[in-house]
């Protein structure tokens, strides 16, 4: 329950406390005075959309904070994943709306998304006024009360019906989409196979491109390299019998035969000769390395440098078609193959989904029939339980009735239309109850239905704005009657202009306008003794200090202790 309410710079309400608690709070004052302002603040509190109009003229922002006492499980388990916390069972809610029309919300001390509030307010509120009863016109919205009087067993049954609807629903949309496509994605594998026998055809190896790069480049220059090769293998071991030519190697081993025969007179020396005949060998090394080189080029000819630039220019081919080298050519083969897998594999998929559609589809049917079965026991006794109400608000002569027909298709909450029907009197045919009520009677089966469906389905908190719009006399001490008699079990929060149902609240808070300086403020204030009993009178006559409307006001009063 809401324990207690605080209000700033919200319409005309500059700054008050609302207290609030347990059993029937009835909250009046005059017409403009702000009554309807706790009902925006409450709403605020429980997620509903901001209004930057809303803000007190002269103001930066309107602020709502509100202390709620609950214990529900479920309710903190989403304080905690908000990261906020409640302490001793109470949860401290906010709201706050600039005039620019930005809007934030706190949970439990942390900061929140607006959206949350909304989600803590399904566990923790139920407002009815003006809004709700127009609500309630949509099937929808008369379905959704059903549903919510049918208790656990129905609502298992909707939970799952949804889970094989929406799967139904994924199936047949695949089914069609593959059946619809079928000639694209045939169109679409051959050309897969056609590219993939292109790329095949040349079989790329990764890094191939780069090595025939190079290997064309050395075929390009074969006579450069094998003369350069054969000066060089001349001028290290040369092959001529002319005597005064000399190479590198014979003038080392000169070098070396003149050193082998003085080196034993200087130590010195050996150093040097082991250098030079290290270098001998070295240079022997090069020579046949050379002469090796040169046997290689001398295999190597036109035809070799023909093979190669084919080969490139068949890579440079699949380059610009598939990929900027080949690791990306054989990336997108790889690919190609993975699709082509899919779209061969599509007939017996088709066969496959179409089976489990055919099955699903049954399953929904199934669950739809059952459905359909515990909605119709559910509105036989819903009707008998709201016209049982009706009865005790002053319509002893109405009859309540809930219509489940059949609906055109299957939808996401199965199969059924539901109405809500009155018949006002005997022998009047039942007809949609917006249709037949006028505004009293609406209001008061907007109450009996609340009632009856807070027997099965709780609330915590009731908020009714100006649930007895329309309604006098005997009529409005029988809605007040039965506020009281909810509020045993739930806290009742009522905005009224009837002290016939304000005499039975618990709790009366009176909003009261000032309009000194110029402009309207407004604060909320609680009643008891002579203060209430005045405004009680003002409700009755509007003068706060007739005698015979206090006399009236007295006797109203002494209704509620015959509860």
């Amino acid at each position: 329950m809401i324990e207690e309410l605080r209000i700033r710079d919200l319409g005309v309400i500059v700054d008050s406390t609302v207290p609030l608690g347990a059993g029937f709070t009835a909250i009046t004052g005059e017409t403009g005075a702000g009554k309807t302002m706790v009902v925006s603040a409450l709403g605020l509190l429980m997620g509903e959309r901001s209004d930057a109009g809303a803000v007190r003229a002269g103001a930066t922002q309107a602020r709502v904070h509100g202390i709620v006492r609950t214990s529900d499980p479920i309710v903190a388990d989403i304080v905690d994943e908000l990261g906020g916390e409640i302490e001793d069972d109470e949860l401290v809610l906010s709201r706050t709306v600039s005039a620019e029309g930005r809007s934030r919300a706190g949970v439990g001390g942390a900061s929140a998304p607006v959206g949350s509030l909304g989600r803590l307010a399904d566990r923790l509120f139920a407002v009815h006024g003006q809004s709700e009863q127009l609500r309630l016109k949509s099937t929808a919205a008369q379905r959704e009360t059903l549903d919510r009087f049918g208790g656990e067993e129905l609502s298992r049954t909707l939970a799952e019906y949804r889970v094989s609807h929406q799967e139904r629903q994924q199936l047949s949309a695949r089914v069609q989409e593959l059946t619809e496509t079928r000639d694209e994605r045939t169109a679409e594998a051959e050309r897969l196979r056609a590219e993939l026998e292109e790329i095949a055809a040349v079989d790329p190896q990764a890094g191939e491109e780069i090595e025939l790069a190079g290997r064309i480049e050395l075929l390009s220059n074969v006579e450069a390299l094998r003369a350069a090769t054969s000066a060089a293998h001349e001028a290290l071991a040369s092959e001529s019998d002319e005597p005064l030519v000399r190479d590198a190697g014979g003038l080392v081993d000169d070098a070396v035969r003149e050193l082998e025969r003085v080196a034993e007179f200087d130590p010195r020396l050996a150093a040097v000769l082991e250098t030079l005949r290290g270098v001998s060998f070295q240079i022997a090394d090069a020579a046949t390395e050379l002469a090796a080189y040169a046997g290689d080029l001398d295999e190597e000819g036109p035809g070799e440098l023909a093979r190669a630039n084919d080969r490139l220019a068949a890579l440079n081919g699949l380059f610009r078609l598939y990929g900027a080298d080949s690791t990306a050519v054989i990336a997108t083969a790889e690919t190609a193959a993975e699709r082509l897998s899919e779209l061969d594999g599509d007939g017996g998929l088709v066969d496959e989904l179409s089976e489990r559609l055919e099955a699903e589809t049954e399953r929904e049917r199934d669950l739809a029939a059952r459905l359909t079965e515990q909605r119709a026991a559910a509105a036989v006794r819903l009707s008998e339980l709201v016209t049982a109400e009706l009865r005790q608000l002053a319509l002893p002569d109405a009859e309540f009735v809930v219509e489940v027909s059949p609906a055109a298709t299957l939808g996401g909450s199965g199969g059924d239309d539901v109405q809500l029907l009155l018949s006002p009197h005997p022998g009047a045919a039942p007809r949609p109850v917006a249709k037949t009520a006028s505004g009293g009677e609406l209001s008061r089966v907007m109450l009996a239905l609340e009632v009856v469906v807070a027997g099965v389905d709780p609330v915590p908190t009731f908020v009714f704005d100006e649930v007895d719009a329309g309604v006098g006399g005997a009529a409005a001490i029988e809605i007040g009657r039965r506020l009281a008699r909810l509020a045993r079990t739930s806290q009742v929060i009522v905005v009224t202009h009837l002290a016939q149902v304000a005499a039975f609240a618990s709790n009366h808070l009176q909003v009261v306008k000032d309009s000194a300086g110029g402009f309207t403020e407004s604060s909320c204030r609680r009643l008891d003794g002579d203060a209430r009993l005045a405004e009680m009178a003002r409700l009755l006559s509007g003068l706060s200090d007739s005698g015979s409307a206090l006399e009236h006001a007295a006797e109203l009063l002494a209704l509620r202790e015959s509860i």
